[in-house]
């Protein structure tokens, strides 16, 4: 066993957590939304069709935001196709995915599904084969109260009241060649200027955020940002980052290293918003929205990727492993520890596609990527404070000597209530931590929330479903510190109160 020590501090803050880094992601891809979150005749869905067991899921991962309806889906998606009579809808073929798409779930039923489950929408719109003016009446049928052709169009469809969205993003990956309309960064920051401007024209209280590399691997990477930056500053409120973890080579030391890299693009960003900005001399700031993030490695290309011009197909449906569940904690470590900086974070996806939960016709899995999810969205409020760790490294293969801890911590000044997410990152090795705070002494400590296991790749199956579960474990309290012992390959969450002193 070996020895570490977290050292927190009330007055070492990166600023208040937003909420918002818990938000999701659905996209019109596989069983995403048919026979995911929409399944009508299903004995388990309620009377719009909605899966009841889906929204019982949902709700404990405390989503404030659900991004929708793409990803790669909506650089080909006319959003008037998914409005109206459900019978009058067209029917098209899905450039992104190669299936069919029905169109029977569209805007105002998605909108809808927000509502019931207790989240806010999130949309995306067309800057692929898309146009601005598109993208503003999209607006318009959303927010415009009454009065106009949209927004009385929407009325007629069922609703008086206006949707309301608060947060757009304008287009996705467009830098990706694989992206429909996909256009170099100078076009592609014309288009999100344009489109941003007619948008807050129609509700000047929306929040846009630009589309930014589809990841660290892209040759234009941080260039592709920085020139749509450059050029939107003035008329955007985000700029977004994506990433999907792999462990293709098989190495679990190398994989639980994850969070160094994730940590490294949040700060290439940071360095990119702060350019931007002394170049500019503006008094402006703009955040960062990771708003596609994931383990996502075993189903991708070949049949995974392309549906076939099938309705609904089985598209990339990972299974997930106690070392995805602890590369997971560690991303959202990552956005707590950043939170001046990370305003708004969606998981991709939530059911089926790529995601926590999974279905069939008669029931729901919890995968091991659920569990921290839902723990983390419950604790982390408040202040985030910057951990100081000192502990022991381990070899993290072609990552080299890596901090075996991963730490995160909220704190609430109003209650002293303090909350330590800490990742044991070491595949073979235990450690006892001890955490400190500054000027404060801790008081007590519920039992703390443990996910660990003894083998990386278990996980949870429709045979198995509890295969990787979290359990309770002891937190001690001796000398004003709190105590604990992490297994290897573990997240543990402990929750402390404090007193002056």
């Amino acid at each position: 066993m070996t020895i570490a020590t977290i050292n927190l501090d009330p007055d070492r803050t990166t600023g208040e957590i937003d909420r918002r880094i818990f938000s999701g992601f659905l996209e019109h891809l596989g069983r995403a939304i048919y026979e995911g979150v929409y399944d009508p005749g299903n004995a388990l869905s309620d009377e719009c069709g909605f899966r009841r067991d889906v929204l019982d899921a949902m709700r404990p991962m405390r989503m404030p935001y659900v991004r929708y309806p793409g990803g790669n889906f909506v650089s080909d998606y006319d959003w008037k196709d998914g409005i109206g009579p459900v019978g009058e809808r067209p029917v098209r073929a899905d450039f992104a995915w190669q299936t069919t798409e029905p169109n029977t779930f569209g805007t105002d039923e998605f909108v809808d599904w927000c509502r019931t489950v207790g989240t806010e929408p999130m949309l995306a719109v067309n800057l692929g084969t898309g146009t601005a003016r598109a993208a503003a009446e999209l607006v318009e049928y959303s927010n415009h109260p009454s009065g106009t052709h949209w927004s009385d169009l929407r009325r007629a469809n069922g609703h008086a009241d206006p949707h309301g969205v608060k947060l757009w993003c304008l287009g996705n990956e467009m830098d990706g060649p694989w992206q429909a309309g996909h256009v170099p960064a100078q076009e592609y920051a014309l288009r999100a200027e344009q489109a941003g401007k007619l948008m807050k024209g129609v509700d000047p209280t929306i929040e846009t955020i630009i589309a930014g590399s589809s990841g660290n691997h892209m040759p234009e990477y941080m260039e592709w940002d920085r020139v749509a930056l450059e050029y939107t500053w003035d008329h955007v409120d985000y700029i977004s980052a994506h990433r999907y973890s792999r462990n293709e080579r098989d190495d679990t030391p190398w994989f639980l290293a994850e969070g160094v890299e994730i940590e490294r693009i949040i700060e290439d960003y940071r360095s990119l918003l702060g350019y931007v900005r002394a170049v500019k001399k503006s008094s402006k700031r703009v955040y960062l929205s990771f708003d596609e993030w994931n383990v996502w490695y075993r189903a991708r290309g070949g049949d995974f990727s392309h549906g076939n011009w099938d309705r609904a197909p089985h598209l990339i449906e990972e299974e997930y492993n106690l070392e995805d569940a602890l590369v997971i904690a560690q991303y959202l470590n990552a956005f707590i520890r950043n939170a001046d900086v990370v305003k708004i974070a969606c998981l991709a996806q939530i059911v089926n596609v790529i995601a926590p939960v999974l279905t069939r016709k008669d029931g729901l899995l919890f995968q091991s990527i659920y569990h921290p999810i839902v723990r983390y969205a419950e604790l982390a409020s408040g202040i985030s404070l910057t951990p100081v760790v000192d502990g022991p490294v381990y070899t993290a293969g072609e990552r080299g000597e890596t901090p075996v801890l991963d730490v995160s911590a909220a704190y609430d000044g109003a209650t002293g209530k303090a909350t330590a997410f800490v990742v044991n990152r070491d595949p073979s090795q235990s450690v006892r931590v001890t955490i400190n705070i500054s000027g404060r002494s801790v008081s007590g400590a519920g039992d703390g929330w443990l996910l660990t296991g003894d083998d990386p790749k278990a996980q949870n199956s429709w045979d198995a479903p509890k295969a990787v579960v979290p359990s309770t474990c002891g937190v001690a309290v001796e000398d004003g510190a709190a105590r604990l012992e992490m297994p290897p390959m573990s997240v543990m969450v402990a929750a402390l109160g404090t007193v002056a002193g």
